[in-house]
């Protein structure tokens, strides 16, 4: 048992958290009192006090995504540090993220859950249904949402009343979404939706079965990656984009890759599937196999891609093909980028002339994490999995480690190529 000695009001940031790490430490290992009342008890009191806890949380979260620290540390976005540095799923993520970046203009809420008077569920219910109000209404819903929650009204009836405040904005100011009929229509067949709005915008709505979402995939995702170190787009901007595009007839290239067997083209049974894992029934698979611009990828013996590598300075269609079927994601083991968004890096460097462009010398990693790796080679571990395929492992700053070198103090485990790429 360790003890914890704290002046409350002396003490720094740093030492309040390491004592309230310590206490959680020792609370972690007790055993539930046998009374059910008192646990109740405790239950309510405990969750009071990590609602307030919440509160300095979304203030440290708040600065780093201000500041962009999470970047120095190999992430992109905030929400990436949060999802991968400290195992958050993404909607809770999301929850933490959306609480700090709004409770600057939710005043009463900022102070309400700092006190304890309210809960964490209600402060991100609040926080998200002003997410997408200017300052004005952003006000004015809070005091509503807030008089609903005195009343009584549960975290998803709030929510609820959020998302018909955002209906009637929308309303008043002309801006509203097509009814939803999403409920009426099934999943086998891909529908499309469009609404005019009052500046000659349209709203889009629809759903794809996987068939044409291969399609879908493979036309827009190759045209939505980041035209460079400064674009500044995100996702769905460059998404809007690539569509525009080929509506326009700028380009007329889809590349939609269905893995399979052999067996399964020429009318087996054996399913196939997409680069990212989507399974594909075989007759589907054939259909898709028949499309226009679409390529099968073949696989031998142990599911072997079919391709060999050259030794040109940039990959070629046919490797390409092969990395999207190894690398589902980034290879970066903290990134969620989709491989078909990624680009191919030559895992030692090119320039360097230690990697050639050999299939088994390339991996993909998203823009951001490729241009990360040779700004800052230091940063990235590479490793190999059981499968041969890349593993890039993102390392603290040189400046945060500890003064006996990396992680462990024993260096790079077995199998690693190198701490500086």
């Amino acid at each position: 048992m360790h003890s914890v000695t704290v002046e409350l009001g002396a003490a720094s940031t740093m030492e309040l958290v390491n004592a309230l790490s310590a206490i959680a430490t020792e609370l972690a290992t007790r055993d539930a009192p046998e009374s059910a009342a008192a646990c109740l008890e405790l239950t309510e009191t405990l969750a009071a006090a990590s609602d307030m806890q919440e509160s300095a949380l979304a203030g440290f979260i708040g600065r780093v995504d201000a500041t962009g620290e999470q970047q120095r540390w190999g992430y992109p976005s905030t929400q990436a540090w949060l999802r991968s540095r400290l195992g958050m799923r993404d909607n809770r993520a999301k929850e933490r993220l959306t609480l700090a970046r709004q409770r600057h203009r939710l005043p009463h809420v900022a102070a309400a859950l700092a006190s304890g008077d309210l809960s964490f569920g209600y402060a991100t219910t609040v926080a998200d249904s002003v997410a997408r109000l200017d300052d004005t209404d952003c006000a004015e819903a809070e005091t509503t949402l807030l008089g609903f929650i005195d009343q009584g009204f549960s975290a998803g009836k709030v929510a609820a009343f959020g998302r018909r405040i955002r209906d009637l904005i929308a309303e008043r100011d002309d801006t509203e979404d097509a009814p939803d009929e999403d409920t009426k229509r099934g999943y086998d067949k891909s529908w499309l939706t469009t609404t005019r709005s009052l500046d000659g915008g349209r709203y889009v709505k629809g759903w794809l079965n996987p068939e044409d979402a291969a399609i879908f995939d493979g036309t827009l995702a190759p045209l939505a990656k980041p035209a460079g170190p400064d674009d500044r787009r995100d996702l769905s901007e460059r998404t809007a984009a690539a569509l525009s595009s080929v509506l326009s007839g700028g380009h007329k290239a889809t590349k939609v890759t269905v893995i399979c067997d052999l067996d399964t083209l020429t009318g087996g049974s054996a399913p196939a599937r997409l680069t990212d894992g989507t399974p594909i029934p075989a007759p589907q698979a054939r259909r898709i196999a028949l499309a226009a611009g679409v390529s099968p990828l073949l696989l031998g013996r142990g599911n072997t891609p079919l391709y060999l590598g050259h030794r040109e300075r940039f990959a070629s269609a046919a490797q390409r093909q092969v990395l999207e079927t190894l690398y589902p994601t980034c290879a970066v083991r903290e990134c969620e980028t989709p491989g078909t968004l990624c680009e191919v890096d030559h895992v030692n460097g090119w320039a360097l002339g230690h990697s050639p462009t050999d299939i088994n010398q390339l991996a993909l990693t998203c823009g951001w994490h490729n241009r990360f790796k040779h700004s800052r080679p230091d940063q990235i571990q590479i490793t190999k999995d059981r499968d041969g395929r890349y593993v890039y492992r993102l390392l603290p700053p040189p400046d945060a480690r500890p003064a006996t070198g990396p992680p462990g103090g024993n260096g790079p485990p077995d199998g690693a190529l190198d701490w500086a790429a």
